[in-house]
């Protein structure tokens, strides 16, 4: 199924100052990306190339007229607060993030070096921007909205509408999550289910929290986005299909991997790199406004549905973006 397009820009580039879009120089420019994914992950290693791909798109080459600096905190904060300050002593023209966890850590570290953040949650709750029109150093695009923890609610409802009792499994720290979850508290008595929170980091408190939960009838789950849940993703595919609980996600490789259902947008690279490319012109961050998706992905693997033992309507499955089977 052909793919839609998530964001629109608030304006339009043309708007920008002349003197910033034909800005040149023959210094070569530094990029850093801090990537909450573990360095081996496949999607976080396809995202990286997105965003490199485009700005080969746009005139820059890696080598030639910048060059790129990548580290993988695999959603530790040690890790990211490490790779933080390496990258702020190197002085980028531009800072990439892709997680809440790495633009917080960074946040700290710099309010000078220009951020462009590509994967995060509820940027003005998260206190990275006052507003969407003004970020200072900061900028970029989120990949949800908090009202969507209601609507993850909806779609496990709808997909499996023998649940009563829920597990909402978050970070706690990332104040993205706590808003999703206010969202989907509100939500809950209106569907006729309870709604429980764990917080989980670890892998052991994703186990913990997964086999207490396992043991309530008619039981189902939503996986609130975060790095913690983007590194140890297979472990909660694998306890979901173990104890056969119906689970909502906000990222499509979720679904893709062996999920049973997926509501959100693809990670946002390409348009993160038409911001680096504006920035590298000469644009500020704080002009450049913050955007949210407009529109949002239905992603349904019929063969996780089958294997729960779900019959999923047909009306469901022809309103999905993709269904795997």
């Amino acid at each position: 199924m052909r793919r839609r397009e998530f964001f629109i820009f608030l304006g339009s580039t043309a708007t920008w100052p002349l003197a910033a879009r034909a800005q040149s120089s023959d210094r070569l420019r530094r990029v850093a990306l801090l990537m909450g994914f573990p360095e081996g992950d496949a999607e976080g290693r396809a995202c990286a190339s997105a965003l490199q791909r485009r700005l080969e798109e746009l005139g820059w080459q890696d080598g030639r007229n910048i060059k790129i600096e990548t580290r993988w905190a695999r959603g530790d904060p040690g890790k990211a607060r490490t790779f933080a300050k390496e990258l702020v002593a190197m002085a980028p023209d531009v800072i990439v993030p892709n997680s809440n966890m790495v633009t917080t850590v960074l946040r700290h570290e710099t309010r000078t070096i220009p951020i462009v953040f590509v994967f995060v949650g509820d940027p003005v709750g998260s206190g990275f921007v006052a507003s969407l029109a003004n970020g200072a150093n900061l900028t970029g695009f989120a990949l949800f909205e908090p009202a969507i923890g209601g609507k993850w609610l909806q779609v496990l409802a709808e997909i499996a509408p023998d649940i009563k009792h829920v597990a909402f499994l978050m970070h706690r720290e990332t104040p993205a999550n706590v808003n999703m979850l206010n969202a989907a508290e509100a939500a809950a008595p209106a569907l006729g289910v309870k709604l429980s929170p764990f917080g989980i980091q670890t892998p052991l408190e994703i186990e913990r929290a997964i086999t207490e939960f396992a043991s309530t009838s008619n039981g189902g789950l939503v996986v609130a986005p975060n790095a913690h849940a983007l590194e140890n993703r297979d472990t909660i595919i694998g306890l979901a299909a173990h104890y056969r609980l119906p689970a909502v996600y906000g990222f499509r490789s979720f679904a893709t991997s062996g999920g049973l259902v997926s509501y959100g947008t693809s990670p946002i690279f390409r348009q993160g790199a038409s911001y680096v490319d504006l920035i590298l012109k000469g644009a500020k961050a704080a002009d450049l406004p913050v955007q949210f998706p407009t529109k949002y992905e239905l992603v349904v693997n019929h063969k996780t549905a089958r294997a729960l033992g779900l019959k999923v309507s047909e009306a469901f499955l022809q309103r999905a973006d993709e269904v795997i089977e």
